[in-house]
């Protein structure tokens, strides 16, 4: 499934680094960016992890919450966490239900072998709950500016 723009964000229920469960619900009443990440620790998502972490004040300011999502378990996502004191919640979506419901769980190739896996890309949920703007396709250095860009094309809006 793929997300489409103004239709309601699906639903989940995962836990994050902390054990503690967040659901669609939770997210009601402000607006969201949630990413997809392939792995913890890996170079390209490390690298979007602390950009994130980086400008997390100014997204917050810009009235933008931050959820990261990869199928790495909750220890796995704790100790990401940690060592990028990383200040969002990051959820461990180890049976890929959110990332498959997002338009995430993809099949991807590598040297001809064919396999599943989870595509970086992210999504901009409203207040109300529906889907603002997805980026099925995101470089690990341009979600922060892509993110702030489709702000400023919209603040009119």
């Amino acid at each position: 499934m793929s997300l489409e723009v103004a239709k309601p964000a699906p639903e989940f229920s995962l836990p994050d680094q902390n054990g503690k469960t967040h659901s669609l619900s939770d997210l009601k009443g402000k607006t969201t960016l949630i990413y997809f990440y392939p792995k913890d620790e890996t170079p390209g998502c490390t690298t979007q992890a602390c950009a994130l972490r980086d400008n997390f004040e100014t997204l917050q300011a810009e009235g933008i919450d931050v959820i990261g999502v990869s199928k790495d378990d909750v220890k796995s996502h704790a100790k990401f966490a940690s060592k990028h004191e990383l200040p969002f919640t990051i959820l461990a979506d180890t049976e890929t239900t959110m990332t498959n419901a997002y338009g995430a769980w993809v099949e991807k190739s590598m040297y001809g072998r064919k396999f599943m896996g989870t595509v970086r890309s992210a999504a901009l949920v409203g207040p109300d709950l529906t889907i603002l703007v997805v980026w099925p396709k995101i470089a690990p250095f341009k979600t922060v500016s892509e993110v702030q860009k489709w702000l400023k094309e919209n603040a009119s809006k």
